[in-house]
């Protein structure tokens, strides 16, 4: 009984929204960003989430963005928001390599932030930090990073909202879409 509430728990913690605070070497107005993750959701729930947001551009950070979870591959995603009135953009790399998704898959996450830490220094990946950058400091349309995982803290998102922390003073929002 006492495991079924430790996980019952855990289980509320991801799903609870929280907003990060602010980078504290940076100081001013802040960007606003948002993340998440399809892991146990339909397209409709994750449409409706980023609806609900406000959220008028998702930025794919999958490094392949096909999916087995029907309405989650690049076609068909970017078909469901276009028809919601979001924009898509796929930015591969800033997807995590094969071995960090090798590590997430184990539960390794210590692993797959090393390996994906590793990764974000690639040429490629610091390019395409750069654009999304930009991005965010237009401030314009709201934005959100999509990947598979529902837990943004066990997510390469974080990483990526972490390297974004380091130069642009951001307010973060993780989206939890209602489970299917």
């Amino acid at each position: 009984m006492a495991t079924r509430a430790r996980k019952a728990k855990a289980k509320a913690k991801v799903s609870a929204r929280k907003t990060r605070a602010p980078s504290k070497a940076t100081t001013g107005k802040r960007a606003a960003l948002c993340t998440i993750g399809y892991e146990k959701a339909l397209p409709g729930a994750v449409i409706s989430e980023l609806t609900r947001a406000g959220v008028k551009l998702v930025v794919d950070v999958r490094a392949v963005a096909a999916s087995r979870r029907p309405g989650f591959s690049k076609k068909q995603l970017a078909a469901g928001l276009d028809e919601a009135g979001i924009g898509y953009l796929h930015l591969q790399p800033l997807g995590t390599p094969e071995a960090g998704r090798e590590a997430a898959r184990a539960g390794k996450i210590d692993a797959l932030f090393r390996i994906y830490d590793r990764h974000l220094q690639t040429k490629a990946a610091q390019e395409s930090l750069g654009e999304l950058a930009g991005l965010v400091k237009a401030r314009k349309p709201l934005l959100a990073l999509l990947c598979y995982c529902r837990n943004p803290n066990a997510c390469h998102r974080s990483r990526i909202v972490a390297a974004l922390e380091k130069t642009i003073p951001l307010a973060v929002d993780d989206l939890i879409p209602s489970p299917a």
